[in-house]
């Protein structure tokens, strides 16, 4: 074996080692996390979703997976990703967001989180933060109903893999919310 090729194997080997150990202590916050979500869809309200870094690419993602479908057909859930224009986050969520919205940041440490976070704070909206790195100085800047899932990592691609697996545990869990488990 080349030692590229045992690189590229300890790439896998470390990022199923984060995830296994990171399982249960992020269990209780993304669960904490989906309720919100839930909560915001079936009272009426959206899940508006920005991310910095990586976590740009991953918000039209889970946009895309409430908005269509993750596994299984069910009715569109509302929910927009921000940034995708030019217009910044902060004043797209003074523009659309409403009390019982859910703001859901994708943070990966790069300090693009505090405007957008007083932002959804000043509409009364609830914050699910998924961060890496920099978890610490956001749990600050949240309110004791809001959600952190803070990614024991300082690796930005580690902590970007758990946040696509969050993402599509929370796309999962309210599938099952809603419509019950997956037939066999």
């Amino acid at each position: 074996m080349t030692m590229l090729e045992q690189r590229i194997q300890q790439h896998f080997f470390d990022s199923a080692d984060l995830k296994f150990q990171a399982a249960e202590p992020l269990a209780r916050p993304i669960a904490d996390a989906a309720q919100a979500l839930l909560g915001a869809i079936t009272g009426g309200g959206k899940v508006m979703i920005f991310g910095s870094g990586a976590g740009r690419l991953l918000a039209p993602h889970l946009a895309q997976l409430l908005v269509g479908r993750f596994e299984r057909e069910r009715p569109p859930l509302a929910a927009l990703a921000l940034g995708a224009t030019a217009a910044p986050a902060a004043p797209q969520v003074r523009a659309l967001g409403l009390p019982g919205d859910v703001l859901l940041l994708l943070d990966n440490g790069e300090g693009e989180s505090a405007g957008v976070i007083a932002a959804a704070r000043g509409k009364d909206m609830t914050l699910v933060v998924l961060a890496g790195r920099g978890a610490a100085e956001l749990r600050e800047l949240l309110a004791e109903s809001d959600v952190l899932v803070a990614v024991p990592h300082e690796r930005a691609a580690r902590v970007a893999e758990v946040h696509m697996l969050v993402l599509h545990c929370l796309c999962d869990a309210i599938d099952f919310q809603l419509m019950g488990d997956l037939e066999p």
